[in-house]
């Protein structure tokens, strides 16, 4: 399965498919309110397949609702039913249920096998309209679903999921393994030695953020001066996303043409959000992560994880001793056995490599080599 994601060409005929956006949303917070009103009646949970053939036949006697695929109605359907179940299994670690969405706000809708319709070139047909995209690649293989998304500044794209052959694996192994220890001063400290400090780019463009920010609220609500400010403060933060993920994807083909494995320590971002707030969000480690395991996949190299409750930072490297404590403001620490002087978050990256080759069954790879062959 891939996923190939196009921007649509700006033309009068797009106010169509935000037309299509609002109505899906509109549907959505009406199965929203039927799945909340069966539950006060009945305390149970809507069965998908009952709420389904339901809501078909309320669109069957509602106009506005045809404006949107019947395939499209189902899919809302499996959204709110999918986001039940995560409900339901990770209640207990603070998932709470879907609840309703401002119109404006509601991104998207999804086709499967019809609705839509590619014909020559850069030209789909959605409905009875024809749409002209900006063919950025070819579409090879198998369509299964197209979805129509519309950006917070009223962009259009079009998002494709294609079921293609899988693709030669690259084979250019280098031999090495190598641990990472995230930091808040260093975005990653590498067990060879090597620190990769990050840009922070919402730092850098935080003043230009708050100007648009309070430039936003100082507008009338409702006017067009108002919504100018919003767009604008809309593509500060887009600016920023842009520029992280583009370092992002940069850094992940770097490590991955360096080393074969890569070891990082299990992350609980959600802690790290609560006690540093903004700056894990700026630091962005999760996305960073999911753009190098799908880098590392199509490279055919290995990302492991070990346990989130391994003390790297308090285990000596050289000889192996645990200490009780150690203060976060502590970046330094001498070992009572073996008398080696560990820098915190080197000693971190060097016991993560360390149980990284471990749990693959490479051995004990204790400082004999910064890294080691495969």
């Amino acid at each position: 399965m891939k996923t190939l994601k196009f921007k649509l060409y700006e033309h009068k005929r797009n106010r169509y498919l935000k037309r299509m956006i609002n109505t899906a949303g509109v549907i959505y917070n009406h199965c929203i309110a039927l799945h909340k009103r069966y539950y006060r009646m009945w305390g149970k949970h809507l069965n998908c397949a009952k709420f389904q053939s339901h809501i078909a036949k309320l669109r069957k006697h509602n106009s506005f609702w045809q404006s949107v695929g019947s395939q499209a109605v189902q899919d809302i359907c499996q959204r709110i039913e999918k986001a039940y179940q995560l409900f339901f299994k990770h209640n207990k670690k603070g998932v709470r249920p879907p609840g309703f969405k401002k119109v404006k706000k509601y991104k998207s809708f999804t086709l499967k096998q019809a609705g839509y319709k590619f014909l020559g070139g850069n030209r789909v047909k959605i409905g009875n309209r024809i749409y002209q995209f900006w063919k950025s690649r070819e579409i090879e293989g198998k369509i299964k679903t197209l979805t129509i998304k519309r950006t917070a500044l009223g962009e259009m794209f079009m998002v494709i999921v294609v079921d293609n052959e899988p693709e030669p694996e690259i084979k250019s192994m280098t031999g090495k393994i190598a641990g990472f220890d995230f930091g808040l001063k260093t975005f990653l400290n590498c067990s060879d030695g090597t620190k990769i400090d990050s840009p922070e780019f919402l730092k850098q463009s935080l003043n230009t953020i708050k100007k648009a920010s309070k430039n936003h609220s100082k507008k009338m609500k409702g006017s067009n001066n108002r919504e100018r400010a919003r767009k604008n403060l809309v593509r500060r933060h887009e600016d920023v996303c842009n520029r992280r993920r583009d370092w992002f994807w940069k850094l992940a083909h770097i490590l991955t043409n360096k080393f074969d494995i890569l070891c990082f320590e299990t992350l609980n971002l959600k802690g790290m959000q609560r006690l540093w707030g903004r700056k894990i969000s700026d630091l962005a480690f999760g996305e960073f992560l999911k753009i190098l395991e799908w880098v590392a996949k199509k490279k055919n190299k290995q990302v492991v994880y070990i346990d989130q409750w391994y003390p790297s930072s308090k285990t000596c490297s050289c000889c192996g001793y645990v200490l009780e404590n150690l203060d976060l403001s502590v970046r330094q620490w001498r070992c009572p056995s073996c008398n080696s002087v560990n820098g915190r978050d080197e000693n971190a990256a060097k016991n993560i490599q360390m149980v990284g080759a471990s749990t693959i069954g490479l051995g004990d790879v204790r400082l004999a080599m910064p890294a080691i062959a495969v």
